[in-house]
């Protein structure tokens, strides 16, 4: 998708709205579609910023009376792109801006990228017409990689660090490392620090122990109604004792 987006901006996804978790490369595609259409285009005019930094410039330019100043600056762009519009959830202001500048773009063909670490339905206090607006395009979720994804990524890694590793050891890795691909490289990168200090080979006994309280910390241990009742019992001040009383 991101790629078909670089090759035909403003004809086919857009707006083109990426979702997923934290670590799974949504910032990587963004900016990957930037640096494409560059090498085809230099004179292609390419914005790329996070909704944070979009909210902080509006407050800037209504606090120094440049409103429109700001407006007329995002519509020269030819290439929108937006890191992270969950954080668009509840500033009225901003979204009211946004609304305006997206439909100003997207009316020329010029094209829109959003991501966000859900799909637009579950942001909370979107309003209705920006939902509509994102939803309008093509959304294309990032989902975890699997296990023999991460075994590929582990391996190239290791093999452009030129790290000697048992498969076993890469495979205890990537069974145990599951959230997102940046733990992954983390875990990789501590393995193999950890053997230039200390010599040894990286074996799976090794790995194992040296990744012990990551990987038991990463097993969430599962939700009782335990839990659910002491989580609804603090948060309305109300005894627990008090939620389980038959009337």
């Amino acid at each position: 998708a991101c790629y078909v987006v670089s090759q035909n901006l403003g004809k086919i996804y857009n707006p083109l709205f990426i979702y997923g978790g934290v670590g799974l490369g949504k910032t990587h595609l963004l900016q990957s579609i930037g640096n494409e259409v560059l090498k085809k285009n230099l004179d292609c005019k390419i914005k790329y910023t996070s909704s944070e930094r979009f909210t902080g410039d509006l407050i800037e330019s209504i606090k120094n009376q440049r409103v429109n100043e700001f407006k007329e600056l995002y519509q020269k762009i030819d290439l929108l792109i937006i890191d992270d519009v969950q954080f668009l959830s509840g500033k009225e202001k901003t979204q009211e801006e946004f609304f305006h500048i997206f439909n100003f773009l997207y009316q020329l063909n010029k094209q829109i990228v959003l991501s966000s670490d859900c799909p637009p339905k579950a942001i909370p206090t979107l309003e209705e017409r920006l939902r509509s607006r994102f939803e309008g395009g093509m959304i294309a979720d990032i989902g975890q990689a699997d296990f023999e994804t991460r075994m590929a990524i582990l391996r190239k890694k290791a093999l452009n660090d030129g790290l000697e590793i048992e498969d076993e050891a890469l495979e205890f890795i990537a069974s145990n490392i599951t959230n997102n691909i940046r733990e992954l490289e983390g875990a990789l990168n501590r393995v193999s620090a950890s053997a230039q200090l200390t010599q040894e080979k990286i074996t799976l006994k090794f790995v194992s122990s040296l990744l012990s309280e990551i990987v038991s910390s990463s097993k969430k241990k599962g939700i009782t109604y335990k839990h659910i009742i002491k989580v609804v019992s603090d948060f309305y001040e109300i005894k627990p004792d008090d939620l389980l009383i038959k009337i």
